[in-house]
């Protein structure tokens, strides 16, 4: 504290010190750590200690708190007002406390009611660097009002003494009503902020948190405007403000550089909020933004918060006010709290769209992968061979359905339609296995399909493939004397749904046969074989469970309405009828992937 200063007005300089001792009014001064740098004559005197024996000590190490001094949950009252006078930068009145002091006389407590103000002292920046406390002794008022035995004030002065006490009660009572007043709107404005906090969790995206915030929840804090600050898709900062501040100042402000010394971008980039009430103290925290800031925007109280997710900001929120705008603790809070709501739900945003940017790409990745291995049937010489894959339209999108087709060194056309277990990438990959050991051993082989199957099956066991598979493997070829040979199909079933066959008038029959086990279940497994001659025109079909399978439907029923929309459409073109089967009978949505083969012969090479 300056000993003088000059007065501005007059000539005779101020002598701050010797004012400060003179006051009749009992001050304390503490430093923002709550320890005593200053106390003035009075009050010492009022409670009764000597100016060494409390500067330099924690407040409440010199005055330590008797146990009915503290509220309900353990927390001294008077240290709560210090700390939010401090925090906030704001003046806090207090009803009248009871806090008994030791008696130097006696050395016992002494039971004490007191009047007490709390008053932050601000630097230029608007920083508290001072906590003021303004003490009075009621505790004479107190009694008498109470009915307690007390040495009664005698004559004139006893009456003046209770009249500067009632006048001193009378505005400290205008003081409480006022903070009462500021705490009731809180919590109005909290209640609001409830609501605004459900839409909040509907936000879907980062535009639908920012129209939440500039909409609903600027109102919601009694702002005039403000906006949310966002990491943008270029390494700086995206702001959306709000309809009030005008076009202009999106237009102006909407995206700024990562290093700007806004505050909005400065909070973001440090995690630490930032208040300025006055246009001196926004000057002081930087004079040339700031300007441009109030001469744009007309806005003189600005707070700034960070929104923090466990030591993690991801960006802030800007709350203005038309004219400057000292903050109370209640406010304060509320701001802090709708940050707090703010910035977990833009977490939980971006953690989404970083997890479907991540599942996208994965899927790409995998549905080439997977469609990789379907490669495009042979166009054997009167045969004709269509097929499709479709993946799964929920899920992972690939999984373990697979078909092929090809030739072997003897001249027969193979074909195949298995299902892997499982939707995944996993299934995939096993699928990829499966099909390209079914090739490796029927590719120069004249074994039948039975008899691949049942070496397929060893196979798995010997390399241990752990996975279960179904497969309907078939072998077409000429069959019969020059001149008069036909088409025969040979096929074996490893637990895989029955082929259909629609001969040429229209009529399908179900390919069925004795149930036989799945792959992977037991190599030593037989297997059986079965044969049907075909003419010209016949249409074959190997399909996977997710054309016929729906759910709380039987899958017999799946395979009747299959085969009776292949006995409308069977005439078309294979590829055609690849594509009208998957419209008419894969409609709905199909919960798995679906693999599809059709096979037709022609007539007899020549």
């Amino acid at each position: 504290m300056s000993a003088a200063e000059p007065n501005p007005i007059g000539t005779v300089p101020v002598d701050f010190q010797l004012l400060f001792t003179a006051l009749p009014t009992a001050f304390l001064v503490m430093d923002p750590d709550l320890v005593i740098v200053e106390a003035n004559p009075a009050y010492l005197e009022l409670v009764g200690r000597r100016r060494d024996e409390i500067v330099g000590r924690p407040v409440f190490e010199a005055f330590p708190p008797a146990p009915d001094a503290l509220d309900e949950s353990g927390r001294n009252p008077i240290e709560i007002s210090f700390e939010r006078a401090r925090d906030t930068g704001v003046v806090d009145p207090m009803p009248i406390a009871k806090y008994d002091v030791l008696d130097p006389v006696t050395g016992k407590l002494g039971e004490r009611y007191w009047s007490l103000i709390s008053a932050p002292v601000l630097d230029a920046a608007g920083r508290t660097v001072l906590v003021l406390q303004r003490t009075e002794d009621v505790s004479a008022y107190v009694r008498e009002r109470s009915g307690q035995q007390v040495e009664p004030m005698h004559g004139m002065n006893g009456h003046r003494d209770v009249e500067a006490v009632e006048a001193d009660l009378y505005a400290r009572v205008q003081e409480l009503r006022i903070a009462q007043e500021a705490r009731d709107t809180a919590a109005r404005r909290l209640s609001s902020l409830a609501e605004v906090a459900i839409q909040l969790t509907t936000a879907e995206t980062v535009e639908d948190l920012e129209r939440v915030v500039v909409s609903r929840g600027l109102a919601v804090l009694g702002a005039d405007g403000g906006g949310i600050i966002s990491p943008d898709d270029h390494g700086g900062w995206r702001a959306t403000l709000s309809d009030a501040l005008g076009e202009d100042v999106q237009l102006a402000y909407g995206n700024v550089p990562y290093d700007s010394p806004l505050p909005a971008p400065w909070v973001a980039r440090t995690g630490q909020e930032k208040l300025l009430p006055t246009r001196e103290s926004g000057l002081a925290f930087d004079r040339e933004s700031m300007a441009g800031v109030y001469a744009d925007i007309g806005r003189y109280g600005w707070a700034f918060l960070p929104l923090s997710v466990n030591d993690m900001c991801v960006g802030s929120l800007a709350v203005a006010w038309a004219e400057e705008h000292p903050f109370g603790a209640d406010e304060l809070e509320l701001m802090r709290v709708f940050a707090a709501q703010c910035a977990q739900v833009l977490v939980r945003i971006r953690a989404t769209a970083a997890q479907r940017a991540a599942a996208v790409t994965a899927q790409k990745m995998s549905e080439t992968l997977q469609r990789s291995l379907l490669t495009q049937p042979p166009t054997p010489e009167s045969l004709q061979i269509a097929v499709r894959y479709q993946p799964a339209s929920q899920g992972a999108h690939v999984g373990g359905d697979w078909y092929d087709a090809f030739r072997t060194v003897s001249g027969a056309t193979m074909l195949v339609v298995g299902d892997v277990t499982g939707h995944d990438r996993t299934a995939a990959a096993t699928m990829g296995q499966l099909r390209n050991l079914l090739r490796g051993l029927a590719y120069d082989s004249d074994d039948s399909p039975a008899e691949l199957l049942s070496r397929l099956d060893a196979a798995m066991d010997g390399l241990q493939v752990g996975t279960l598979a179904t497969a309907v493997l078939g072998r077409v070829e000429l069959h019969g004397a020059a001149g008069h040979r036909t088409w025969r199909l040979r096929w074996g079933n490893a637990g895989h749904l029955p082929p259909l066959l629609r001969r040429p008038d229209g009529t399908v029959e179900v390919l069925a046969g004795r149930p036989e086990l799945l792959l992977g279940l037991d190599a030593r497994a037989s297997r059986s074989e079965h044969v049907v001659d075909l003419v010209a025109g016949d249409t074959v079909l190997f399909y996977s469970d997710g054309l016929v399978e729906r759910r709380k439907a039987d899958l017999d029923q799946g395979i009747d309405r299959l085969a009776d929309a292949l006995s409308r459409a069977g005439a078309l073109d294979p590829e055609e009828l690849c594509d009208r089967l998957l419209a008419e009978v894969g409609m709905d949505i199909n919960d798995d992937d679906i693999a599809l083969l059709v096979l037709r012969p022609g007539e007899e090479p020549t």
